[in-house]
C-alpha cells in the first residue's frame, strides 16, 4: 500500500535554522533506508520538501501505517515534526476503482 508521510515542523526547529535538526535531517533518508525491512517498508517512492511550508512529504510503499509510525519515531522524524500518515492511491488505481 502507498502511504504519504506529511511531517510539519516549526520555523524554530527547521533544519535551516536549527543545528540539532540539521544534524538529524542530513542523515534522515539514510536512516530510513537502513530500517526499511525492520518496519516492513518495501520502498521509498519519493521524498520531497516544501521549505517555506516547513513540511516534508515522504511517499512509502509499506504494509501498514502502524509500522510507519514506529519508523518515524525510531529514525527521529517525530522528535522535530508533527507527523500525519495518510493512505494513498495512484491516479490510475483510483480511476480503475471508479470504472469497476
Amino acid at each position: 500500500m502507498l502511504f504519504g508521510v506529511f511531517a510539519v515542523h516549526s520555523p524554530e526547529s527547521c533544519p535551516l535554522n536549527n543545528d540539532l535538526s540539521k544534524k538529524m535531517f542530513v542523515q534522515i533518508q539514510k536512516k530510513i533506508e537502513e530500517k526499511l525491512d525492520e518496519f516492513k517498508v518495501s520502498k521509498i517512492i519519493g521524498f520531497y520538501m516544501s521549505v517555506l511550508e516547513h513540511e516534508w512529504i515522504i511517499i512509502l510503499d509499506a504494509e501498514n501505517s502502524h509500522d510507519i509510525e514506529k519508523l518515524c519515531i525510531d529514525v527521529g522524524i517525530s522528535s522535530v515534526s508533527t507527523v500525519k500518515i495518510v493512505p494513498m492511491n495512484t491516479y490510475a488505481d483510483a480511476i480503475k476503482k471508479m470504472q469497476s
